[in-house]
């Protein structure tokens, strides 16, 4: 007598559906509210109920269901049954919504609790039918099919929490939280808000949706205890107002990089499909080098941002950090978000709880490098992966291009970060003052510098001059370039000198360029000396200890005499004759201005 034995018993199947990967409670209600954005819904709410409790003599809150609530288009039997299915649903096919996958609903709802309700409504909440998945009930063999869909009011404390409800609409409830890791609305809140806010910060910003989170007392629900809407979280840091803190909740804390738009193209399946990437970063005004700006609320705000955005259909899947360098805290002021359409889904490796686009990481974690065979070249091994038709030759055109863009942007940002401008660099315009009034006695000896001529032009010339070197030359922005030239032209003490801090091609520590008079000295931000002389002693703070600042210092000297060193074995390098004198004389005229300019009256 044969026996019937299920390839896969629905009793270990659905113990193992639970272990289905969600990163927590805050991506499984996501599940459900891209379902609400499926269905049409311009309000959704995250509902949940608590009871007290006495523990250890003190009294807490815990929570016993969690809700989403829409107005959506509501769902009539047939659709519930399939939404209640593992891996079926209504969207399979669909290459043009936030949906797709059918496992949503379950899937998400089982990794957090053991049973899910359904209630959903198409002519007004009287109307709702309602079914239900119950894992004790499954795992026991007494639930083998979907409940069939029956007529059943919505439990009073619904309707008294929730203010959505419109003509249609669906209710999901979870109950019985055994892996819900937080226990109180408060938490679930604290850590939804900031992912949801990031997540569907486009339907926030577009006003297509609105997501309310309220707690309430289970025995009590008209009493609600929370009651706040979700604010926008944008990791670029140009929408606004947004849940980043003052003064950028209403303004943008970082401005758009270049063009602000990439467009690549992927063929796939006989269609072009583009891949758009957006870059930003963090504005001067946010970056004031002694403000400490990665410690001040807008500053930890962005350092919980870090990563680039991986955006599908208008959705955040994740913010990755395959980009990113782990431990330099400036990664926190540049933004990059690349948005790609549902039809690309398998050659970025969409997830199918929404969570990753896996390929796409992979490929920007492992480079060009790990595809290449042996003995094979760069373009060739490009040129293979194009006639195989592997996707992804066309992913590690997207990496490589935000990785390209990304160098430019952290040049830039290391530019900023050590100030341009005289308010930022208080020894630098001692410094520069010290050095001008030396240079003013050696011109009254008869000493002329090739720059000396152009201080006879008129001041709008020399002032637009020195801006456009700035722009032109090293990348500042124009507001940015134009204070320094107006400073170093008519400023209270007008300079002959000015230091500026940017990225150069080249060995050199620094270059001479002069312009409009003024002599720009650009410091090498990329020379290790720059890190032994400069950054080691413009990085402390003001609480730093004594053994700190020793260390600090200590590391500067011997930075000066690795550099006096360096130009020693230089010296003694050059072979006997004009050379090795031409460089002697050169160390012994420099040394007799640098005294003058040293010298302090």
């Amino acid at each position: 007598m044969s026996t019937s034995r299920p390839i896969i018993p629905a009793q270990l199947a659905v113990e193992a559906m639970r272990d289905n990967g969600y990163k927590n409670a805050a991506y499984a209600l996501a599940e459900l509210i891209d379902n609400s954005i499926q269905a049409g819904a311009t309000k959704v709410e995250l509902l949940c109920a608590e009871v007290q409790l006495l523990v250890a003599r003190r009294v807490r809150r815990n929570v016993t269901h969690v809700a989403v609530l829409d107005n959506g288009s509501g769902m009539d039997a047939d659709v519930l049954a399939i939404a209640l299915q593992f891996g079926n649903g209504t969207h399979l096919g669909d290459r043009d919504g936030i949906g797709r996958f059918g496992m949503g609903l379950p899937s998400a709802s089982i990794s957090q609790c053991t049973r899910v309700d359904v209630w959903t409504w198409q002519d007004g909440v009287g109307s709702a039918i309602h079914s239900y998945i119950d894992v004790a009930e499954v795992s026991a063999g007494t639930l083998k099919d979907v409940p069939e869909p029956k007529r059943s009011k919505v439990p009073r404390m619904w309707r008294q929490a929730g203010k959505v409800w419109g003509k249609s609409g669906t209710l999901v409830v979870w109950s019985k939280l055994d892996r819900c890791q937080w226990r109180t609305a408060t938490a679930i809140f604290r850590n939804s808000e900031y992912l949801i806010g990031r997540m569907y910060r486009r339907f926030i910003c577009d006003d297509k949706v609105s997501i309310r989170f309220a707690a309430f007392m289970e025995d009590a629900p008209e009493t609600i205890t929370y009651d706040e809407f979700a604010i926008l979280n944008d990791p670029c840091y140009l929408m606004v107002p947004s849940s980043c803190p003052a003064p950028y909740d209403q303004k943008p804390m970082f401005a758009p990089y270049g063009d602000n738009e990439q467009v690549i193209k992927i063929p796939w399946e006989d269609a072009e499909h583009e891949v758009v990437i957006r870059y930003s970063y963090a504005k001067e005004e946010a970056r004031d080098a002694y403000a400490a700006a990665g410690s001040t609320p807008y500053g930890k705000h962005a350092g919980n941002n870090v990563g680039v955005s991986i955006m599908r259909a208008g959705r955040e899947l994740e913010l990755s950090q395959a980009w990113t360098n782990t431990y330099d805290t400036r990664e926190r002021w540049w933004g990059v978000e690349v948005e790609f359409p549902p039809s690309l889904d398998e050659v970025f490796g969409v997830s199918n709880s929404k969570q990753s686009a896996r390929h796409f990481t992979e490929v920007a974690e492992r480079g060009i490098d790990a595809l290449i065979g042996d003995e094979e070249s760069y373009s060739a091994a490009l040129e293979r992966l194009r006639d195989e038709g592997d996707p992804t030759v066309y992913l590690l055109d997207v990496s490589e291009a935000i990785r390209g863009f990304l160098g430019q942007i952290r040049k830039l940002i290391e530019t900023q970060k050590k100030g341009t401008g005289t308010a930022k660099q208080r020894h630098d315009v001692t410094a520069e003052q010290q050095a001008t009034r030396v240079t003013e006695e050696r011109k009254e000896q008869g000493h002329v510098g090739q720059s000396d001529a152009d201080e006879a032009r008129p001041a709008e010339e020399r002032i637009v001059a020195i801006q456009v070197d700035l722009e032109h030359e090293l990348g500042l922005a124009a507001e940015d370039a134009l204070t320094i030239a107006q400073d170093a032209v008519l400023g209270d003490l007008p300079t002959k000198y000015k230091f500026v801090h940017a990225s150069i091609d080249g060995p050199a520590f620094f270059t001479v360029r002069p312009t409009g008079g003024v002599i720009m000295i650009r410091l090498n931000i990329d020379h290790p000396a720059y890190r032994y002389l400069i950054e080691i002693l413009e990085d402390g703070r003001e609480d730093e200890d004594a053994d700190a600042l020793r260390r600090r210092l200590q590391n500067a000297l011997t930075g000066m005499k690795l550099l006096l060193a360096a130009w020693a074995r230089y010296e003694d390098e050059q072979p006997d004759g004009p050379r090795r004198l031409s460089a002697q004389e050169a160390r012994s005229d420099w040394g007799r201005l640098a005294r003058r300019f040293l010298s302090k009256e």
